[in-house]
């Protein structure tokens, strides 16, 4: 049975093409024209960087909508803490509950899940965000969603492209080429010239495209970025966890109908890790990214039988609310190991690391 959505998503309206949509177009050229003038403020002095006594790298992409940042940001702080390094991760904090005693938003609550010995903070202030961490003795920052948010200088920028998504929308209907415009007209924050400006771009989910998909996006991205350091990687099925907390293997899913609900930023990228593994997708309930769920919302799901499947991310903001399975995915690196350890190697100590082994070669001088 062909999945079935119950609610048509901006990004779905947005990707077809003529009627009255089309009217963005001149928002959308004043939306790029003010990024541009923005940009050429930090290039040329007018608008000034604030830099911290810490490596600040930042994940970022060049699209509101998901292209796998929260696994990337996991793996880095994975890589630099098996160096030794104190991490802390610095996000703005989109889509958190107000009201909460500690307001985070789903991203953050993953984040302490899977990453307990990480600092973190969710700042919109992201210069104040990270006076926070280095008053928490952090060696290293990891800005995430930072691509756009310059005053905070860093030292590496890393750019997140979704080979299913590059540009941020989905295929229109009957096929054809992606929109690819600015806010509001299509999903990008910045015009794609923008991605000169990074250390090193990183193609997400290429898996899920064929060779010839990637090949010409590959052709794209150099024609936008030349010369820029390129990465590939995969986000792995890794683990099922059952409504009872036990970890299933992720081959259960074969054979199986489920339903699905999510509220990510592509949902459609979810589901064909679903149809990989060998679930049956009878129902696909998609809602906006980041929504925060209401029993009603699962109203219809998971009946005869039917498991119902959703995200890690997802599955912090339904704590409580059902039972269900949840499928987690990790960020594999298929191309470019060498060269993101190149990256990291080149980072400059921090402040505190630099005390840290003067003081060590004190004590054995």
């Amino acid at each position: 049975m062909a999945p079935a959505r119950s609610r048509a998503r901006i990004d779905r309206r947005l990707a077809q093409r003529g009627g009255a949509v089309e009217f963005l177009r001149l928002p959308s050229a004043l939306f790029a024209g003010l990024t541009r003038l923005r940009a050429a403020g930090y290039e040329r002095g007018w608008l000034s960087r604030v830099a911290v006594p810490v490596p600040v790298i930042s994940v970022g992409n060049l699209t509101a909508g998901g292209t796998g940042k929260t696994p990337f940001v996991a793996l880095l702080a994975r890589r630099l803490g098996a160096r030794g390094e104190r991490i802390g991760i610095l996000s703005r904090g989109y889509g958190a509950p107000r009201g909460a005693a500690r307001r985070e938003n789903d991203e953050a609550r993953w984040y302490r899940e899977h990453l307990p010995a990480v600092e973190l903070v969710q700042d919109p202030d992201r210069v104040r965000g990270a006076e926070a961490l280095l008053e928490r003795g952090v060696d290293v920052i990891l800005l995430d969603d930072g691509f756009q948010h310059r005053r905070l200088a860093r030292d590496l920028d890393l750019v997140l492209v979704d080979a299913t998504r590059p540009w941020g929308l989905p295929p229109p209907n009957g096929g054809g080429a992606p929109v690819q415009a600015c806010l509001p007209r299509g999903f990008l924050r910045e015009p794609p010239a923008a991605l000169a400006r990074a250390d090193a771009l990183v193609i997400t989910r290429s898996d899920q495209v064929t060779p010839r998909e990637l090949d010409l996006l590959r052709a794209e991205l150099e024609r936008f970025a030349p010369g820029r350091a390129l990465l590939r990687g995969v986000h792995r099925p890794a683990r099922l966890g059952a409504p009872d907390g036990a970890v299933l293997e992720v081959t259960r899913l074969s054979g199986r109908e489920v339903d699905v609900v999510s509220a990510i930023g592509n949902p459609e990228a979810f589901e064909r890790t679903l149809i990989a593994l060998g679930a049956r997708v009878r129902t696909h309930r998609v809602l906006p990214d980041h929504h925060l769920y209401a029993p009603a919302d699962l109203d219809g799901l998971g009946a005869d039988g039917r498991w119902l499947v959703t995200t890690e991310k997802d599955a912090v903001k339904l704590a409580g609310i059902r039972p269900l399975h949840v499928l987690g995915t990790d960020f594999e690196l298929v191309e470019g190991e060498a060269v993101l350890e190149a990256l990291l190697d080149a980072l400059p100590e921090s402040d505190e690391e630099k005390r840290r082994n003067a003081l060590h070669e004190g004590l054995h001088g």
